[in-house]
Order: structure tokens, then C-alpha cells, then sequence
């Protein structure tokens, strides 16, 4: 999971995005309901990086096809320690992608942050209108 590793590194969402398999489910830590398909999960993905500030990969754990990476970042002033659970498909890409935060106070403030995008974040899963 180097590449995808290396694209948000990089803060290169394109990269991040041709990590993603089509069939990809996005689960958020403050949204019961998955996320599935990979125009929504890159969307997502492009809508984290414009909240999180200060954002640091910490480890790497990987198990055959299952990855965690774990991180630190900021969101609204509030420390974020989190994890991002990877599954990979047979063809090396991303098909499951969890996240886990903590503390609370943390959770709230990404929860808000995200919550201000995500008009933006739906807008650009849809893609251009159509004339």
C-alpha cells in the first residue's frame, strides 16, 4: 500500500484516487451508513485533505491484503489520532476503507468539518452537469 501511502503523503489526490478499486465502500468514522463506489470515496477523500492540517502517517501495519495505517492530524484545533484500515482487491487496489479517530473531541470537530463539505464533496462524486 506504498502508492497510496506516498499520494497522501503527497497530498496528490489523483494518486489517491487511482488506489481505488470501482467497487471500493468508504466507511467514516462519524457516518453510520458506508460510502460505496470510488467517485464518492475519492470526493471524500479530496474533502479530507482540505480539513485535516498537519496530517502525519505514524506506522504501517500490513497482513497480506489488510493494511493499517495509522496517523496524526489536526482538524478545527482538535489533535486527531486515527487509523485507516485498508483491504486490497486481487488487483492490488483499495476495495475497503475504514477509519477510526479518536478522542471524541476529535471525532465532533472532523465530523463538523466534513459535514461543511459535503455539499462540495456530493457536487464533485456527481461530476459535471450534463448540458
Amino acid at each position: 500500500m506504498n502508492a497510496f501511502r506516498k499520494a497522501v503523503e503527497a497530498r496528490d489526490t489523483d494518486a489517491m484516487a487511482a488506489c481505488l478499486a470501482d467497487n471500493v465502500v468508504f466507511t467514516s468514522p462519524v457516518a453510520f451508513a458506508p460510502y460505496p463506489g470510488k467517485p464518492l470515496t475519492a470526493a471524500i477523500l479530496r474533502g479530507v485533505m482540505r480539513v485535516f492540517e498537519n496530517f502525519r502517517y505514524e506506522r504501517e501495519i500490513i497482513d497480506g491484503r489488510n493494511h493499517a495505517l495509522v496517523f496524526r492530524t489536526e482538524v478545527g484545533g482538535k489533535e486527531i489520532q486515527g487509523c485507516d484500515f485498508l483491504h486490497l482487491d486481487e488487483n492490488g487496489l483499495i476495495d475497503e476503507f475504514t477509519v477510526m479517530v479518536r478522542p471524541l473531541s476529535g471525532a465532533q470537530a472532523l465530523s463538523a468539518a466534513m459535514a461543511a463539505q459535503f455539499e462540495q464533496i456530493k457536487a464533485e462524486a456527481l461530476g459535471p452537469a450534463s448540458p
